[in-house]
């Protein structure tokens, strides 16, 4: 049965639902003209997508957020990549020509990069092919390292230990001159055309985890970086499957099949007992990659707009439904039944992330390491609903965090409780009190321990979702006598502030980039505050722990720290740790070979698009 096109008033009314009736510009675009792109490239295979919340630009040096990454990894290549369908994990060769060779102690590591892998045409080249060689690798580490860059994963690195790499840092911070890319260094070397070799300071027995993913660590050309210099976040240039054509900020993102892509094809190792990945691998094994001509990314922050996109077949996905709508779409986890009718399918997985509320240890109000503020974070931890927000808000689609390591990955535990993991607003209330916070004046609200007011300023963005989030959280604390405000900003203005050290509170969620449970430590690790630390949190015995088990090989011993890192998260309350979401992900009928990741971003050259199917059904 054909549809009809969804009118302008429409939009308008649900815009106005979940954005103060505001309407997106890369919503109204659709809205005004369905069918897009497409029709101006006909017979393509178009892959429309919508992302949830606005990119900042795709440099991989300078991006750590999910919006932007998730385009840098279909641009760029990194030297190794999870196969997309193996369950448990598997890392395979990408542009590199085989697995690594490290030492026995962990610490050398040896690289093959394949010949005749060419990035992708672009001006900086000056109309010559250019292959990609081990210098490329080589000059993309050093990028990290560079202090005018500022790179949001610089302080990750500085864990790996890279020979030189810091001292190269610290000469250029020193001498007040441009970082020196030409002096070589021993944590990252070109030891000739095709060959890298990364030294390393201390043990690293999973340091090939870092080299797979195309998100941050895939091929930055210098050339390129140098011709277009401080525009650089507007040109990125490498050797994956995708071109970037069009950018509208915060609007539009248009990726096309990169014209000189190298001969790759379709392949896979699912497990035996997989009989989703054999069926997925049976059908498309050989096929040549990227399977879609074009992909589309409209920014679209609300939900209400998003989901109607989707049901009027302008998105070919929705990932995840949005918590507020999944009553509709999945009530009692199950597809509905007029969605089912009409060829949507639904995908289910715990998802590899942790929901999370940080506060900011150097803030006057809510920081420090004295008993009577680890008692004020305690008791907000405490008088925080949880159960309700995962019941009402999320309609069940999560389960409740105690830990901080996260589903899917090593080390997670799903039995282990914290001590302010529960919601007890009677042990928050006694906290408050014995501590000093307590209602002075009589008019409901509890002050501070020397008699100043007591007022939370909570960080937040405003959409539909974190509105609804909002009122949970006030109503929580009002409960306990705690007064907030609000401070709305766009997610990418609350993010740049958050790694300054400017909101006192803040909630967010964090995707596992690797199998790794250890990452999500870096929350509790000194000298990462600023950038995976947003607490800001730093306590010598954390980082003492943090650096044991950063080193050692996968063992009970290392377990054991992993427990001992979350008590003193539990103790000192840095974070509150929320939840895991539940994704129900729906695809149009004609969306074909759709898996979620787990922990990597680079799917969409898996993706097809059936264009008979999807013009008969909007016909």
């Amino acid at each position: 049965m054909s549809r009809p096109p969804i009118t302008r008033r429409e939009w308008l009314a649900l815009a106005g639902a979940g954005a103060a009736g505001l309407v997106d510009p890369a919503l109204a675009a659709v809205a005004a003209d369905p069918a897009g792109a497409e029709a101006a490239s006909a017979g393509a295979k178009v892959l429309r997508l919508a992302l949830r919340a606005a990119e900042t630009g795709f440099d991989p040096a300078q991006v750590t957020d999910l919006y932007s990454r998730m385009v840098t990894g279909h641009i760029f290549e990194g030297l190794y990549q999870y196969d997309h369908l193996a369950r448990p994990f598997r890392i395979k060769p990408l542009t590199a020509d085989g697995m690594p060779e490290s030492s026995d102690d962990f610490k050398v590591w040896t690289v093959r990069v394949r010949p005749g892998i060419y990035f992708a045409e672009d001006p900086a080249f000056g109309g010559k092919r250019r292959e990609l060689v081990a210098a490329d690798y080589v000059y993309t580490f050093k990028r990290f390292f560079d202090p005018a860059l500022k790179s949001p994963v610089y302080q990750g690195l500085t864990d790996e230990g890279y020979i030189g790499l810091e001292e190269l840092r610290e000469a250029a911070l020193k001498n007040r001159k441009p970082f020196d890319y030409d002096r070589e260094v021993e944590g990252a070397r070109a030891i000739d055309r095709y060959t890298i070799r990364f030294k390393l300071s201390k043990s690293r027995p999973r340091f090939l985890y870092g080299l797979a993913g195309s998100d941050l660590f895939g091929a930055v050309a210098r050339e390129v970086v140098e011709r277009y210099r401080d525009d650089i976040m507007a040109h990125p240039v490498g050797t994956g499957p995708f071109v970037l054509r069009q950018w509208r900020r915060s609007s539009l993102i248009v990726l096309e099949r990169n014209p000189t892509y190298r001969e790759r094809t379709y392949d896979a190792e699912p497990a035996a007992d997989d009989a989703e990945g054999q069926a997925l691998l049976r059908r498309f094994k050989g096929r040549r990659l990227p399977m879609v001509d074009r992909v589309e990314l409209s920014v679209i922050e609300p939900s209400q707009p998003r989901w109607l996109a989707f049901l009027n077949g302008q998105l070919d996905l929705i990932d995840p439904v949005p918590p507020d709508l999944a009553k509709a779409a999945v009530p009692n986890a199950k597809l509905a039944p007029n969605l089912e009718r009409r060829g949507i399918r639904a995908h289910t997985a715990i998802n590899s992330d942790i929901g999370f509320t940080y506060f900011n240890m150097e803030d006057p109000v809510i920081g420090g390491l004295e008993p009577e503020k680890v008692a004020l974070r305690r008791a907000i931890c405490l008088g925080l609903d949880i159960p309700s927000e995962i019941r009402l808000i999320r309609n069940g689609q999560a389960i409740q965090a105690q830990g901080m390591v996260v589903p899917n990955t090593y080390g997670y535990d799903p039995s282990f409780k914290s001590e302010i993991g529960d919601y007890s607003p009677a042990r928050a209330n006694a906290l408050l009190d014995v501590y000093g916070y307590v209602d002075r004046d009589r008019d409901g609200w509890r002050e501070r321990p020397d008699g100043s007011p007591l007022v939370l300023q909570i960080a937040t963005q405003g959409d539909e979702l974190q509105r609804q989030l909002d009122e949970l959280r006030r109503k929580d604390l009002t409960a306990i006598g705690i007064r907030t405000n609000l401070k709305v900003q766009q997610w990418p203005e609350n993010l740049k502030a958050a790694r300054a050290g400017k909101l006192q509170m803040w909630s967010l969620a964090s995707s596992a980039s690797s199998p790794d449970g250890f990452g999500t430590f870096a929350f509790l690790h000194g000298p990462q505050a600023g950038s995976g630390n947003f607490a800001r949190f730093k306590l010598k015995a954390v980082d003492d722990l943090y650096a044991r088990a950063d080193v050692m090989p996968d063992s009970p011993e290392r377990i054991e720290l992993f427990r001992e890192l979350t008590k003193y998260a539990a103790a000192y309350a840095p974070y509150k740790f929320h939840s895991h979401r539940i994704y129900v992900d729906l695809t149009q009928p004609w969306l074909l070979g759709y898996r979620r990741p787990l922990f990597w971003l680079e799917n969409w050259m898996y993706l097809d698009i059936d264009t008979a199917r999807r013009g008969a059904l909007q016909a």
